[in-house]
């Protein structure tokens, strides 16, 4: 199962992942990015991750599939932020954190899901649409 979820930020693509997931579904999250990097020079990821019980084995092919032909692709995405409290995904999304460094990767426990939403909303000075979040007021 994965389900989108909704965030403020519109460079942000946040779903939620559970369960069984499927080639289809995982299109659609693909799908969503691609809308996403379409749309704004940096996109962020916030994924709640926590009764994710396998992919299909076609769901894993497209991922590994997809997953590499991002990196070259890499300086277009942010943050990822992982909401979870299964230590096992932590441990990943670490390692993915070391691995894939023009990628910030973070982990928050559920308890701080408020925390992770705003984190990972945030862009880097320069990126945003109104020169005004990035500092500038005007001459």
């Amino acid at each position: 199962m994965l389900e989108f979820i909704t965030h403020p930020a519109e460079h942000v693509v946040a779903m939620k992942v559970g369960g069984v997931v499927t080639a289809r579904e995982l299109q659609q999250a693909i799908d969503a990015i691609e809308a996403a990097k379409r749309s704004h020079p940096r996109v962020s990821l916030l994924v709640e991750l926590d009764d994710l019980r396998w992919m299909t084995l076609t769901a894993l092919l497209k991922d590994l599939g997809y997953g590499l032909t991002q990196l070259g692709d890499l300086d277009r995405y942010h943050r990822a932020a992982v909401i979870t409290d299964k230590e096992w995904i932590k441990h990943v999304a670490h390692l993915e954190d070391r691995l894939f460094r023009a990628l910030e990767v973070r982990t928050f426990p559920h308890r701080e899901y408020a925390a992770a939403k705003q984190w990972v909303g945030e862009l880097p000075k320069g990126d945003h649409a109104n020169p005004e979040e990035d500092g500038y007021h005007g001459a």
